[in-house]
């Protein structure tokens, strides 16, 4: 997959190509369905399938007090992309000078002149140009000028739920994993690294690891039956997101507890992913330690109970 970073860049013998534009944080199952859709038909007819987005996401521009909280930051939405087969990732900087841009020249100088579009496929809710004045009725009419055809699609729903960045947000931030789950296609998970005075350097020996500062989206505060990636190795944990209020002062931390941990090696750039599979309870203030302990054990013990009900399932499956 090429990845262009500025509209500069893009080749000049990149020849015709099919494009998508959009944010697409989160790379969901709508997301999905346009990208798989144009990676078929540019085989077909022969030309590049293209994805255009922007960074940062518009919002931090448009509106920098809104405080958004991406699904999938910047490193994590390129691997997504590229697992779809994409051909070329156009990675444009949003400024405010690109927001003040026409939607006709947005169409002139980045779908005609740059990508020589022969397709443009999008949703039936695309925006695009100053003030979003660009809708796809619009794009139909600027593509019948410049060449090109535009495939729209209709809204995509999973039972009853809109599949939208905007709803799955909405869904994690109230805690709702397994919905958000069924709309991404995959689990949502968050990738940072360890969180410092954790022994670096030496053998990791509990069974306890902190996730160091993340600043995007998060589950809402609770505990939750995960996956945690060490590095290459996956174990299979019980997350708590929270302020730890048993401890006194509010201290927010991501931490897991690694179910089938054996001790291992972590420096400071040792990667770490969590993968929410399912909410266990909301976060609580126990009266003690020893209560929160006992807690923390019941609390593995569902999880346990999680991952045996999924291995049999999935035996049963390959029954």
């Amino acid at each position: 997959m090429d990845i262009y970073h500025k509209l500069e860049d893009i080749s000049a013998d990149l020849g015709r190509s099919l494009v998508s534009v959009g944010n697409f944080d989160g790379v969901h199952l709508a997301h999905l369905r346009v990208l798989q859709e144009i990676v078929a038909r540019s085989k077909q007819r022969h030309a590049r399938s293209v994805a255009v987005t922007f960074e940062p996401h518009p919002m931090r521009i448009l509106r920098p007090d809104a405080g958004l909280k991406l699904l999938t930051p910047l490193p994590e939405k390129i691997r997504l992309l590229e697992k779809t087969g994409i051909d070329v990732v156009a990675l444009i900087p949003f400024t405010p000078e690109l927001s003040l841009m026409s939607p006709r020249e947005f169409v002139k100088l980045i779908l005609c002149d740059r990508l020589r579009a022969v397709e443009v496929h999008e949703g039936y809710n695309f925006r695009f140009g100053h003030k979003a004045a660009g809708d796809v009725t619009l794009l139909t009419e600027l593509g019948g000028e410049c060449g090109f055809d535009v495939i729209t699609y209709p809204e995509l729903r999973l039972r009853g739920q809109s599949v939208s960045s905007t709803r799955i947000r909405e869904l994690i931030h109230a805690g709702d994993i397994r919905r958000a789950r069924s709309l991404l296609g995959r689990p949502f998970s968050i990738q940072s690294t360890a969180g410092r005075g954790r022994g670096y350097g030496a053998k990791y020996t509990v069974p306890t690891i902190n996730l160091s500062r993340y600043q995007e989206l998060v589950p809402r505060d609770g505990v939750y039956v995960t996956q945690t990636r060490v590095g290459k190795e996956c174990f299979n944990s019980i997350t708590n997101v929270g302020n730890r209020p048993t401890f006194g002062s509010d201290s927010f931390a991501i931490e897991s507890h690694l179910l089938d941990f054996h001790p291992l090696e972590i420096t400071a750039d040792t990667e770490i992913e969590i993968s929410f599979l399912s909410g266990v309870r909301d976060e609580i203030k126990f009266s003690s330690v020893e209560e929160l302990r006992r807690q923390i054990q019941r609390d593995v013990a569902k999880a346990e109970r999680y991952f045996k009900l999924m291995r049999r399932k999935a035996l049963a499956a390959d029954c």
